[in-house]
């Protein structure tokens, strides 16, 4: 009987695809769904959409920070920690450069923004202030990592936690209860983001039904140039990049690599948050991947934080419509302002819901154009919002595993097995 049980990952896609139909005829019935929808979408849905979200969100603090203690004192030699944490460095910039030169150029060929008409209630927005990259990395060190892990800072976690590893692994033997213990509860949560997730399901229906209530297919019609080039890039990026990253660096299969990822995917999608989708995407990597926990374990979390490859390409197609919207001609030094700006920016780009338009003020700005021209492109940014940090946390796999493959530190019969790993896991 148990051998016929759908698995976690296909019920995630089932539902995903079940609350995209509700959510479209929902927005198509408009105010004939009356109170209905206002009880489903206003009430039942948004309350456990934002319980899902939340228990994600719960779990993303004590996973990374315990997760990378054990990571760093399993590890043993600290030179192997450095040179992980300069390839991760190395290979998130340069996947980022790659993401924004690709959306550069097919929003150049495609001109999305070429006879769109600005109306007069599409001209304002309010740009938060971004933060100035200075600051980002004076904040790196928590002056309180207490403070850092109730606020859910993630780059002050992750510096906290290597420090307390080092410092673990640097004392030994006399640390070795301190050390017992944080394996330990490693597994307890563990087990809690087993509880979470096979709660995916239902949390993923309701989100993505809300999404789709809401935004419908209206939003689409004026922009679907731009909604094209940015999806088109995307997809460029996470299969030719990251295939070539795999293939020609890591000697992987990115076949396998893609149809593993899938239930890691879906999480991003429906959450719309690298940061959210953490215990996923670590628990994918080390049990569908076979990573070792030493690599995965800072790469992933260190990933999630940093390499916002997705949100890059968003910028890169996003500035030329502005400027094609508002007659504006960019030269090479813009563009080449727009690569340095957007890669640079993706360092302090936390990975949560819309704070891709944050950052898109900072290269607005850089360029000399109007930030007033984001207002044009909220109306589909929430749907490309979700696509993008699905590439989000499939390049921090991709690098992942290419980090791994250098350091010997991955099991091939995992990565080569299909059958093995969290999403496909049966209760027993």
């Amino acid at each position: 009987m148990g051998g016929n049980k759908i698995t976690l990952t296909n019920q995630i896609l089932i539902a995903m695809l079940a609350g995209i139909g509700v959510g479209i005829c929902f927005n198509m019935l408009g105010p004939r769904a009356g109170i209905v929808e206002n009880f489903l979408f206003g009430g039942l849905f948004l309350v456990i959409g934002s319980i899902f979200i939340a228990s994600l969100k719960m779990m993303v603090v004590p996973l990374v920070f315990v997760s990378l203690v054990c990571g760093v004192t399993s590890m043993g030699d600290l030179r192997a920690l450095g040179r992980i944490g300069s390839k991760s460095v190395g290979y998130y910039i340069f996947t980022t450069a790659i993401a924004i030169s690709i959306a550069l150029l097919i929003a150049v060929v495609i001109s999305p923004g070429a006879g769109f008409t600005i109306s007069s209630s599409a001209i304002e927005y309010q740009a938060a202030t971004p933060p100035n990259l200075s600051q980002v990395f004076i904040d790196l060190i928590p002056s309180n990592p207490i403070a850092a892990l109730g606020s859910g800072k993630m780059l002050q976690i992750i510096v906290f936690s290597i420090l307390l590893g080092v410092a673990i692994t640097m004392a030994g033997e006399k640390a070795g209860r301190t050390s017992e213990f944080f394996q330990g509860l490693n597994e307890v949560v563990m087990q809690m983001v087993w509880i979470v997730v096979r709660l995916a399901p239902i949390g993923v229906f309701c989100l993505i039904a809300r999404t789709f209530a809401a935004e419908g297919l209206d939003a689409f019609i004026p922009l679907i140039k731009y909604f094209g080039c940015v999806v088109l890039a995307l997809v460029i990026h996470a299969l030719v990049t990251y295939s070539c990253l795999l293939k020609f660096i890591g000697k992987l299969n990115p076949i396998l690599f893609y149809k593993k990822m899938r239930g890691a995917q879906l999480f991003a999608f429906s959450t719309a948050s690298s940061n959210a989708t953490i215990p996923v995407t670590l628990q994918t990597v080390q049990n569908r991947l076979g990573v070792d926990r030493s690599v995965a374990s800072f790469t992933v979390p260190f990933g999630a934080t940093i390499n916002m490859d997705g949100t890059a390409i968003m910028q890169g197609v996003a500035t030329v419509f502005i400027a094609q919207v508002y007659g504006v001609d960019l030269g090479l030094a813009d563009f080449l302002a727009v690569v340095l700006t957007a890669t640079l920016a993706s360092i302090g780009t936390a990975g949560v819901p819309g704070v891709g338009l944050i950052m898109l003020a900072m290269v607005l700005q850089q360029v000399g154009l109007p930030v007033e021209g984001i207002a044009l492109i909220i109306g589909v940014d929430r749907i490309l919002d979700m696509l993008r940090t699905a590439v989000n946390i499939t390049g921090d796999s991709a690098v992942t595993c290419v980090i791994a493959r250098g350091e010997k530190a991955m099991d091939h019969k995992v990565f080569n097995d299909m059958s093995v790993g969290l999403l496909e896991r049966r209760q027993s």
